[in-house]
């Protein structure tokens, strides 16, 4: 500060805190404003339709019987003639149930919540349903915050969360009871989490380094005063339940981990710190390891407490033909209907634990260990061999999911005559209603230009910020490339989703540009960034009442099939 500039004022002062308090404040404000319109939205008519939808024929009733037995059971096809679905759906849950486990093939985490409502609300449509609009609706919250906090615009995070409400694929996966909602929540937020973390590791360094003595090229930094990172471990309970969720969750904790040992490493060379990626690893990538990745892995395993409990119950029913075949170790040839099947024998099927005494204490929890490794081994299985012998009508090729290519509908009446539930379609027509999984088209398409725009940007102007969202979108998407011979879906890139949202707004920042005072640069920012934001509101609407369950006349549905591959 000049010396002939006077100090500012106490007033000057107070109203300095004032303005941070009310940009705060508005960013809070904003950031629930949005997040309430994403969850009113998702829990309007949230029971409809009235059936299971896709897969919620298998995690509702997983949820329910973990929720009320403790781990999942194998239930009835048929009660008193009646299917299970619709027993369940008229209302019964008791005596539907076997004795013995499923084989469930994704972890728990998810399910969990799912039984959360369940036991809340009921065994009903809007029961095993909450739990992902309440998850799709804090994604919301999450990604505005952590837009804003990546930009320092409160109406860049607002437009984020905005776009982030309006996308189809969202809307429709935060009103189904399904995995992938879930998996995208708990990995948005620990990304939000490594990005605190870069923020105070750099603050933390900053406070420790003496300006008037800075590291030499031979030291290292501070070392003792940045070990402790609590937003790291934060992160690494968030990474832990989003494989608890589904396993896929492992690439993108692993890219991310690797980002955050180039970050810190960063922070030290801009201190002075010579060598910092080799020095960066051992300092703070060991350190970083043990509160992402290893809190991570206890989490995980934590999640397992309640199959573990009833360990014995799996171990128990291992030779029971629902196992045998299931953990052949060879690849399958044609399709599920015409699979060899040679049975294993019992003991080729049996776990090493099932035959052994049960024992309490620390062996007990040992032994449940071992069982719990054999099951993940059956799992893995299933999932690198078995999975390649089946196919689906609604599958399709991860390389084309960020343009949608492919979508599914979950929820399909194709004869709703005129009359019938307000269908208005002419005589010689009919109506269709459908629930369909297809995000909002030109979002979608929008972010692959923000994508590569931003791949330019991270590399050419170094702005770590546009790798944020890269990685994010590559380490969730780029693995599926590996599986592309088994039935995937469009709806498993929704983890990818606000990853595009968030490179959309931060090339919207860089339209606007910094300054906010008047310039030719910042209108033609303001008037692209608002008309874009605007076409996707409007294309949302477009296709809402194959979003909701709509009745419509068969030529509105067919002018909603731009491709011949949505149908």
């Amino acid at each position: 500060m000049s010396a002939l500039q006077d100090p500012p004022s106490a007033w000057e002062r107070a109203r300095r805190r004032t303005a941070v308090l009310d940009d705060r404040v508005a960013g809070w404000v904003a950031a629930i404003s949005v997040t309430l319109l994403a969850f009113g939205m998702r829990v309007w008519h949230l029971g409809t339709p009235h059936r299971f939808a896709f897969d919620e024929t298998y995690y509702a009733k997983d949820a329910w019987s973990m929720a009320n037995h403790g781990f999942v059971r194998n239930y009835l096809e048929k009660v008193d003639g009646r299917s299970i679905d619709k027993t369940i759906l008229a209302g019964r849950t008791e005596g539907i149930w076997d004795d013995g486990p499923s084989m469930i093939v994704h972890p728990e985490v998810g399910k969990w919540l799912i039984a959360l409502g369940e036991k809340a609300f009921g065994m009903d449509p809007f029961g095993w349903r909450i739990a992902s609009a309440v998850a799709g609706a804090l994604m919301v919250l999450v990604l505005v915050r952590l837009t804003r906090r990546l930009t320092g615009s409160t109406m860049l995070g607002l437009v984020a969360g905005l776009l982030l409400t309006f996308d189809g694929l969202h809307f429709v996966l935060s009103r189904l009871a399904l995995l992938d909602i879930f998996l995208a929540f708990f990995l948005l937020c620990g990304v939000s989490c490594l990005v605190n973390d870069r923020d105070w590791h750099r603050r933390r360094l900053a406070r420790l380094i003496d300006p008037a003595a800075p590291p030499g090229p031979t030291q290292w930094g501070p070392v003792l005063g940045v070990l402790w990172r609590p937003w790291l471990v934060l992160a690494g309970v968030s990474f832990g339940l989003a494989v608890g969720t589904k396993w896929t969750a492992l690439y993108p904790l692993a890219a991310f981990g690797l980002l955050v040992w180039v970050w810190s490493a960063g922070a030290r060379r801009s201190f002075g710190v010579r060598f910092s990626l080799l020095r960066g690893a051992v300092v703070d990538g060991l350190p970083a390891f043990v509160q992402l990745v290893v809190v991570a892995f206890c989490v995980y395993v934590a999640t397992w407490t309640g199959w573990m409990v009833h360990a014995e119950e799996y171990e128990r029913d291992l030779s029971s033909t629902q196992y045998t075949g299931f953990i052949e170790e060879r690849p399958c040839t044609g399709t599920g209907e015409d699979r060899e099947t040679d049975n294993l024998s019992d003991d080729d099927a049996r776990w090493p634990t099932a035959t052994e005494a049960d024992t309490s204490g620390l062996g007990e929890v040992t032994q449940s260990l071992r069982s719990l490794w054999s099951y993940h081994h059956d799992v893995f299985i299933f999932h690198t061999h078995y999975l390649n012998c089946s196919s689906h009508p609604y599958q399709s090729q991860p390389s084309g999911w960020l343009l949608d290519n492919r979508p599914v509908g979950v929820a399909t009446d194709l004869d709703v005559q005129p009359g019938e539930l307000g269908c208005t379609a002419a005589d010689d027509s009919v109506c269709y209603r459908q629930v369909l999984l297809l995000g909002t088209p030109l979002l979608w398409w929008g972010a692959c230009l923000a994508l590569v725009a931003g791949a330019v940007l991270w590399v050419g102007t170094r702005d770590w910020r546009f790798g944020v969202a890269l990685v994010g979108v590559l380490s969730t998407w780029l693995p599926w490339l590996l599986y592309d011979d088994r039935p995937i879906f469009l709806f498993y890139a929704v983890a990818c989703l606000p990853f595009m949202v968030l490179a959309i707004a931060l090339l919207m920042g860089r339209l606007v540009g910094p300054s906010r005072l008047p310039s030719r640069r910042r209108t033609v920012g303001v008037v692209v960034a608002g008309c874009f934001v605007v076409l996707v509101l409007l294309n949302f609407a477009y296709f809402y009442p194959i979003y909701s369950y709509e009745v419509i006349p068969r030529a509105s549905w067919l002018n909603r099939m731009w491709f011949s591959r949505w149908i």
